[in-house]
């Protein structure tokens, strides 16, 4: 049945009509326990993670027919497939098994047939071997001495999920034997930056590609390989400070890769998900691999919540219905990621493509034209610099955004008696209430007649001050930013995505979207070449093709 011909998303429809006007003020004045109905706490290993949903335009019916409208259409069903190992990406025949790879219990998970685990256990056994003779040192370089840096050359799921958590987790790094570089961009500067303050003999490259053919990468690790022999002189040096994350044992050797250095992963884990797997192995040199294996089981904790706690209290769930009531029923168009950490810098980065990759679908799983609004533009920046940059357009403009505030209780650096992690708190906390709360006509008069303002100036001044309030935001608090709470934050997420996949019938798992774009790359490449103007293409295609031909030094 399509979504919209749901008896449950006809009853919502209704509700929203109801309940649209209300504001969120009124709701709190009304029930001083709505934060306890509206909230929920997950206990795992290192704390409490509360969600506070209290202030969301919602209402306890609202709650109770988005979890009605989950369960009809099928989350409960989808998610036991998953964790199954049925192929819920039918595009390309594959199960979604992401959570195998931080399956901390090693309770078996079948896919054709073949528990995937003991696998899974191989690599990540290969990872620690690997991981303590870097940082040991017992690895050396071509010149005899210790790797100092290791540079992650990928691209997609290859490089922003290790970037960030590697960013991230930099509390648990930045003292370890070994420094983390990232290169992705095809853009020679990104590859030359990186290296120009690397030496060749204490430099190992990290090659992340399944296909060992990704365009970016291996062009990126020719060009690194380039650079390490121009100081070796010696083409034996390349299996001293080279590993790959690959599947294509050819083409691996090929390159001058020891086979027994080539770490594996398997096609039931898509690229933006695939952190947890050897594509993490920059983690692992970088925090460690006991640190690697508290982010999974972080991460594994709320896969188990997430399979077995009911709808109303499931916390991924609760995520992603409310997405989809902003996204469908109050016309929003994108959703904020707002961490109160400097160390999630990168966090909205990595679930842009974590969610608009997954959830940019305009077909459903029966191949018809989708009559609603899927997946959510995302984006966000740390607090406070948000503040200054953007907030303002949250407050006071015409979009409908849902912010995601996260914050930990604790910092890993209290600086000046802590005085910074308190001012940054109040403004996580101040930042809520006042897209909550917002601002009268009255109380922006009685504000302006205080500092002095009267007359003809004031009735001008008054209608800027009002902040109209009632935009929805959540808030996440943790006790301290952690590897295994970085992980539970990051499957939350993961999982919500899932969520909204489901109830939009589209599939999260393929990623169709960025082929085309690759295909004609290819076609045009070539194209460059010589001074020909360029004919095989639209107009604008041809000129620009000309134009940089012809200015080309």
């Amino acid at each position: 049945m399509a979504l919209t011909a749901n008896p449950v998303w006809t009853k919502l429809e209704a509700h929203y009509a109801e309940v649209q006007e209300l504001h969120m003020r009124t709701l709190f004045e009304e029930d001083p326990t709505r934060f306890e109905k509206f909230s929920i706490k997950l206990t795992g290993d290192e704390g409490e993670m509360l969600l506070d949903y209290s202030k969301n335009i919602v209402t306890e019916k609202t709650m109770q027919l988005l979890f009605e409208l989950a369960k009809d259409r099928g989350v409960e069903v989808m998610r036991d497939k998953m964790f199954s190992g049925e192929k819920i990406n039918f595009t390309e025949d594959r199960a979604v098994l992401h959570v195998a790879l931080r399956n901390r219990s090693n309770r078996p998970i079948m896919v054709d047939g073949k528990d995937v685990m003991p696998d899974v256990n191989n690599v990540l056994a290969q990872m620690r071997r690997f991981t303590e003779s870097v940082r040991t040192g017992e690895w050396k370089g071509y010149g005899g001495g210790r790797i100092t840096d290791v540079v992650n050359i990928g691209i997609g799921g290859s490089d922003l999920g290790p970037f960030m958590v590697t960013e991230a987790l930099k509390p648990y790094g930045k003292s370890g034997p070994v420094n983390v570089h990232f290169v992705s961009n095809i853009d020679g500067t990104h590859m030359a930056k990186t290296l120009e303050n690397l030496k060749p003999e204490t430099t190992l490259f990290i090659v992340a590609s399944k296909t060992f053919t990704t365009l970016e990468t291996i062009t990126n690790a020719k060009s690194a390989k380039q650079w390490l022999l121009a100081a070796a002189k010696d083409e034996s040096a390349v299996a001293k400070h080279f590993v790959a994350l690959s599947t294509n044992e050819v083409e691996v050797t090929k390159f001058g890769i020891n086979k027994d250095n080539m770490f594996t992963f398997w096609d039931w884990v898509g690229g933006r998900y695939s952190l947890w797997s050897a594509i993490g192995l920059s983690i692992a040199v970088y925090i460690g691999m006991d640190n690697f294996e508290k982010l999974l089981a972080g991460a594994h904790f709320v896969d188990e919540h997430f399979r077995t706690a009911p709808l109303e209290q499931n916390v991924p769930v609760i995520m992603g219905v409310l997405g989809v009531w902003y996204n469908n029923f109050f016309g929003a168009q994108s959703h904020a990621l707002l961490p109160y950490d400097q160390y999630l810098h990168r966090f909205a980065a990595y679930f842009q493509q974590g969610d608009m990759e997954s959830n940019g679908k305009s077909v459903t799983r029966s191949g018809a034209r989708v009559q609603y609004s899927t997946g959510p533009i995302v984006w966000g920046e740390p607090g406070t610099n948000g503040q200054h940059a953007f907030y303002q357009l949250i407050h006071q403009g015409t979009k409908v955004v849902p912010c995601d505030f996260i914050a930990p209780v604790e910092t890993h650096n209290p600086i000046s008696g802590g005085i910074h992690h308190e001012i940054l708190l109040a403004n996580f906390l101040a930042q809520t209430e006042a897209l909550m709360r917002g601002k009268t006509r009255g109380e922006a008069r009685t504000e302006l007649i205080k500092s002095g303002i009267t007359g003809d100036r004031l009735n001008s001044i008054i209608p800027h001050k009002v902040f109209e309030g009632n935009k929805p935001t959540n808030s996440f608090v943790m006790q301290k930013l952690t590897p295994y709470n970085l992980g539970v934050l990051i499957a939350l997420y993961e999982h919500k995505i899932f969520t909204q996949g489901v109830i939009w019938d589209i599939n999260s798992y393929d990623q169709w979207g960025v082929e085309l774009g690759k295909q004609l790359a290819k076609i045009i490449q070539p194209e460059l070449a010589g001074d020909k103007p360029a004919t095989g293409h639209d107009s604008s295609t041809n000129g620009l093709i000309s134009y940089i031909k012809a200015h080309r030094k």
